[in-house]
């Protein structure tokens, strides 16, 4: 599939549907909003229906990562070409619960990584500072670039985390 906005779009409905099949097989009811609403794609509901949870999806492609801006999850600042990170942003939500898609090449290859918004922030800030302190605080190609980006390898032990659904926040 070409990677144009099309594609883009399909491959994040793709997951979102994904991520709605499972919650039916694990008994949560659920109704995804197909990228209409800013802070959530999936409601689900548990059994009791005395529970609504609400999930962000972030679906890609297999063998890529999860990409983002820096600054979304850091603050950032700049000496000239060189980046130092001054700690976290405050994020809205902390407590959200990400599921993160990876599809796979065929159906029933897919991997699911659920996660709170704030492990996730966590994530992007190590890999972004261990990305920085392996370059010597430059970024070789892009020095003024906020690309950051997590791999399966980080996300590793959130793999089919579906238990968080219910814990208590």
């Amino acid at each position: 599939m070409k990677k144009n906005g099309r594609a883009y779009q399909l491959t994040g409905q793709i997951g979102e549907y994904l991520v709605a099949v499972e919650l039916g097989r694990r008994g949560y009811i659920s109704t995804t909003f197909t990228q209409n609403v800013p802070d959530f794609d999936i409601l689900a509901i548990d059994e009791t229906l005395e529970r609504t949870i609400p999930l962000q999806v972030k679906t890609i492609r297999k063998g890529g990562g999860f990409q983002s801006t820096g600054t979304k999850w850091m603050k950032i600042e700049f000496d000239g070409d060189y980046q130092i990170v001054k700690g976290k942003t405050k994020i809205t939500n902390p407590d959200l619960i990400y599921v993160l898609v990876e599809l796979g090449e065929n159906y029933g290859e897919d991997k699911f990584y659920s996660l709170r918004k704030k492990q996730l922030q966590q994530l992007y800030v190590r890999n972004y500072k261990n990305w920085l302190k392996k370059h010597g605080g430059k970024k070789p190609r892009k020095p003024k670039s906020l690309h950051s980006a997590i791999g399966a390898v980080d996300l590793r032990k959130y793999e089919n985390n579906w238990g968080i659904l219910k814990e208590e926040k």
